[in-house]
């Protein structure tokens, strides 16, 4: 049975220029500035809170207490280019906040695999099954740094290493030799459940 996941990060989200001007507009009270803001970097925060193993509820109240912190904080930032990193930060403490006012983490039940595709063969959705099951369950085996960061490296956009180590307190330098082991570590939970050909990853 082949494995395949994709876990490229991407170093920059989008011109550092584009980024700044577009949050110089929402502090001075452009929408839609402020709405393209959201949209690029909502998966950074979303992907952020689940990798604190929050549950939905309390990943939708840290992501909003964040995007609400920005919103206060529009005009102050000194460096409106790093507004990622900023998020990413932001995001981190609010988790943690939530983590220590004693919410409740929920251990696997949201690693559900992905919907199968209603056009798809019962030998497919058999098949994309047993193949999601196995490796959610190797990567629930995996060390909890290893998964935030595996999750981080799978957000849709996919965060800068800028983002990515504000939001874990990781050394930008870092971060390509841990998802590296990380990946190691899946392959050899996958290879332990005997999936050969785990080395796709």
């Amino acid at each position: 049975m082949t494995l395949t996941i994709n876990l490229h990060a991407s170093e920059h989200r989008a011109p550092q220029g584009d980024v700044a001007q577009l949050v110089r507009g929402a502090a001075a009270g452009d929408e839609a500035a402020w709405n393209r803001l959201v949209e690029a970097y909502s998966g950074l925060v979303w992907a952020i809170a689940r990798s604190h193993r929050l549950d939905d509820a309390d990943a939708a109240d840290t992501a909003q207490a964040t995007w609400l912190r920005l919103l206060e904080h529009l005009g102050d930032l000194h460096e409106p280019d790093r507004v990622g990193a900023w998020l990413a930060t932001t995001a981190r403490r609010e988790c943690l906040r939530v983590l220590r006012a004693g919410n409740r983490q929920v251990p696997y039940g949201d690693d559900l695999p992905e919907p199968v595709d209603p056009g798809s063969s019962v030998e497919d959705a058999l098949f994309t099954g047993e193949r999601d099951a196995a490796l959610w369950a190797a990567f629930n085996r995996l060390r909890p740094g290893d998964r935030a960061l595996l999750r981080l490296l799978m957000a849709e956009p996919q965060p800068s290493y800028e983002e990515i180590s504000a939001a874990l307190d990781m050394p930008i330098g870092s971060i390509g030799p841990t998802r590296a082991r990380a990946l190691e570590r899946l392959r050899g939970e996958l290879s332990r459940d005997g999936f050969e050909s785990a080395a796709a990853l």
